[in-house]
Formats: C-alpha cells, structure tokens, sequence
C-alpha cells in the first residue's frame, strides 16, 4: 500500500509552483460553478420551463460561450493571460449572482448568454497561463493537474449542489457561486501576480501560423465539436434520464455525478503518467477516449438494472480522463506554431459550439423520439467523430513525411 501511494505521489513531481496555484484557482472556482449540473433540473422544476425552452436556454449558453471564447482568445493575445482571468473571475461572480433574478424565457437568454460570455473568456486565457508555467516535458501532466482540480470540485460541487437544494433551495447555489468566482480571483492575485510568478516557458513565435489556416487543427477541431456534442449530454439530457426515467433524487443525482469527478481525482494522473509516452500518438489516445465516451450511452438501453448507471458513467469517466488531457496536450503543442491565444481560443470554440446544439439538440431529440432513440443517435455521432480522427492521424503522418 506505502508502495502504491509512493508512486501516486511521484506522477506529480516536477511540475511548477505557478501550475499548482492554477490548479488551486480553478479548483475554488470549478466547485463554485455546481448550478450548471443542476441548470436543466431548475428551468424545468423551479422556473416551470419546457423542453424545448431549455433546449434553446442553452443554446444560448453555448452562444456566449463560443464569443467568450473567442474573445478571450484576442484578448489574451494582446493584453495578456493574467488581466484576462482576473477580469473574467470577478465579473463572473456578480453575474452569476445577478442570474438568479431573472425569470422569464427572454431575460434567462439574455442573462445566461452574458454570464458564458464573461466566464468562458477565461478558458483560452488560462490554457495559455499553464503552458507558459509548464517545462515542455510537464505539459500533459500540468492539464491533467487541471483536469484533477476541475473534477475534484465537480465532484464535490453537485453532491453540495444537491444539498444545498434540499435545505435552502436553488438560489442558494447562485449565491455560492458568486462568492467562489470572487475567492478565485483575489486567490490569483495574490499568487500568480506576474511580478511573483517564474514563466517555465515563454514562447515568442517571429512569425505565427493563423490556426484558421492549419488544415490538420480544423479536423482536429471537428473531432472534438462532435467529442464536446457527445459528452455535454451528461449536463442536460442525462440529469433529466436519471430522474424522468430512473426516479433518481437530486441528490443521488449528484452524489452519481460526483461518482465521476472523486474517480477522475484518484485514477487520472497515474493514468496519464501510465500513457504519457512518445511512442503513444496523442490523437490516438483521443480516438479510444472518445470511443469509450460514445459507447457509454448505447449501453443504457441495454437493461433496466439500475447499476447499469454506474457503469454507463464509468465508461463515460474512462473515456474523459483519457480524451481531454491528450486533446489538450496536442492543441498545445500545435499552438506552438502560431498566436497561442488564437490556437487555444479554437480549441475551446470547439466545446463552446457544442454547447450550443448539443443541449438543444438533445433536448427536441428525447422531446420526440425518447431517451432510447436520442442515445442510439448520440453513440453513432460519437463513432462518426472516432472515423474523424482516425482521418487525422493518417493527416499527421503525411506531415511527417512532407
């Protein structure tokens, strides 16, 4: 067991201060952000909205998602990473706030497009940041850091979220929100102040490639469209399955999904440090991931015993853990070539443009067909995305040989 825990231990040195301060931010702010599970559960319970009301609320999610993105990718560029997250941290608080307010069709639209728009500038900026405080040889284990904080506070987020449902109702969850959002952004701050951080690896590229003309990326980003389409569903049809199908309790719901993010947090590092090799093609170790994540949903209609719900989210887990570090690792590595804000601002835009049809989509999909056709289709989308990428490693080794 001292054996088994060493070696866990030994899959995080190396990495930077500056990396593990990142970690901790995002950790606080991740754990904060426990509405967003539970969004559909409260337009339909609380707010009484239909379907295909929430389908199009989160289109428009997704909307303000992929401009934040965008924008976040431009400003980072020129402005730098560090004002960019710091901006995005506090004004995502009292936005986040301000949400619980709104009522009607029209004002949640408005006001959940705004809140994407500000929080999601943060994602470009802060992929940069760990790529500058990451050594070249840490760069996939510096994302997995990542990942481990934002599970670990998805993990703990909706298994809150759920009580704090029960004993003081939904806005309270906006409330804490808010005030993590605010924590998040005095914690940096204090820590990651550019005076006070050490840049691992500060990249000046004399003249940059526009990721916009980067045939191989634009593959890449179709992949990840459909992966980002693919996975979203367990945030919007999949709590509305657990209870509409299941007759799950908002905190089984939660304690299910935080099932995922506690699994992630014990196993991904040493999963990642098991695969991190350079004879392992990182598109391929995205191919599997996302395999896994598409299968996940076909084996739900497989039976009514209910611990298949554990094993759809643990195929769902495995497939995550391996896809999104390795996506990551490659749009980094990519970036390299050209403006890093655009690269990663591309790569975000991709899960950002899935936000905004695949809630929706899923939504009028189980509106008319049911939950057992909506997986079917989710699984043969998923399948077409693994066709995709298999397409790109063919791509990368012409490259090579160019």
């Amino acid at each position: 067991m001292k054996k088994l825990f060493r070696n866990y231990i030994n899959t995080f040195k190396g990495l930077s201060k500056e990396v593990w301060w990142l970690s901790l931010i995002t950790l606080i702010n991740r754990a904060g952000t426990m509405v967003i599970p539970f969004l559909s559960l409260y337009l339909t319970k609380d707010l009484n909205f239909s379907l295909s009301d929430v389908g199009w609320i989160m289109s428009f999610f997704g909307l303000g998602s992929v401009i934040g993105t965008w924008l976040g990718g431009k400003l980072t560029d020129k402005i730098g990473y560090y004002k960019v997250m710091f901006v995005s941290l506090i004004l995502t608080g009292i936005l986040f706030v301000l949400l619980q307010y709104l009522t009607t069709f029209k004002e949640f639209c408005a006001g959940i497009f705004l809140v994407m728009l500000v929080a999601d500038s943060f994602r470009p900026a802060m992929f940069v940041a760990l790529s500058a405080y990451s050594k070249l040889e840490n760069k996939t284990r510096s994302v997995t850091l990542i990942r481990l904080a934002i599970n670990l506070g998805f993990s703990a987020g909706p298994a809150i979220g759920g009580l704090i449902i029960v004993g003081i109702g939904y806005q309270g969850l906006f409330w804490v929100d808010g005030i993590t959002c605010a924590l998040a952004a005095v914690l940096l701050l204090q820590v990651l102040h550019p005076k006070k951080a050490k840049v691992q690896d500060d990249v000046k590229v004399q003249n940059p490639v526009s990721a916009y003309k980067d045939k191989a990326f634009w593959v890449f980003f179709v992949a990840m469209f459909i992966f980002g389409f693919v996975f979203l569903q367990y945030f919007s049809t999949i709590p509305l399955y657990y209870k509409d199908v299941r007759f799950l309790s908002e905190l089984e719901i939660g304690l299910l999904m935080g099932f995922n993010g506690f699994f992630i947090f014990l196993f991904e590092m040493p999963l990642i440090k098991w695969l991190e090799n350079p004879k392992n093609s990182k598109i391929k170790l995205v191919l599997i991931g996302l395999f896994l994540v598409a299968i996940s949903f076909v084996v739900l209609n497989s039976t009514s015993w209910m611990g298949i719900l554990i094993v759809g989210m643990f195929l769902m887990t495995v497939g995550e853990m391996i896809a999104f570090p390795f996506s990551n690792a490659f749009a980094v590595q990519r970036a390299k070539k050209g403006n890093q804000g655009e690269y990663m601002a591309l790569y975000a835009i991709a899960f950002s443009l899935s936000h905004i049809f695949s809630h929706n989509s899923g939504m009028h999909l189980v509106a008319k067909f049911g939950f057992e056709v909506t997986f079917n289709f989710l699984t043969i989308f998923g399948l077409i995305g693994v066709a995709i990428l298999f397409w790109l490693m063919i791509l990368l080794k012409k490259e090579k040989t160019v």
